[in-house]
């Protein structure tokens, strides 16, 4: 699970470097702005996950996860689109970053959702 909170936490500086190359303008603020906050809740969930109180507590997290996960592949997928030309390959290196990390993800909660019915 150490490298999980290692790769959530990479997935965020790496949102972030990007985000710090992507043109300033009202247009792509709000992107910006929502890529940074989802990507960077995925590592920070992710750890909260590993002090949960009950496994359901650490299923309510990871749902959070999953949840940031995808918002950040929205925000990413409207990047490609938009930017077609500019940072493609990094954009399209963290979506696969991300969609692994989604797979993990939805992978613990299945395993939890399993063990705790035992």
């Amino acid at each position: 699970m150490n490298d999980l909170k290692k790769r959530t936490k990479q997935f965020a500086v790496d949102c972030w470097f990007l985000c710090k190359r992507i043109p300033n303008s009202r247009e792509y603020n709000a992107y910006v702005n929502q890529l940074i906050r989802s990507s960077s809740s995925v590592g920070a969930n992710y750890r909260a996950s590993q002090r949960a109180k009950s496994t359901a507590d650490f299923i309510n997290k990871l749902k959070i996860v999953e949840e940031e996960i995808d918002e950040s592949m929205f925000f990413l997928e409207l990047f490609l689109e938009i930017m077609k030309d500019k940072n493609v390959d990094t954009i399209d290196k963290l979506h696969i970053e991300a969609n692994e990390l989604l797979a993990i993800t939805v992978s613990s909660i299945n395993t939890a959702r399993r063990n705790q019915k035992k």
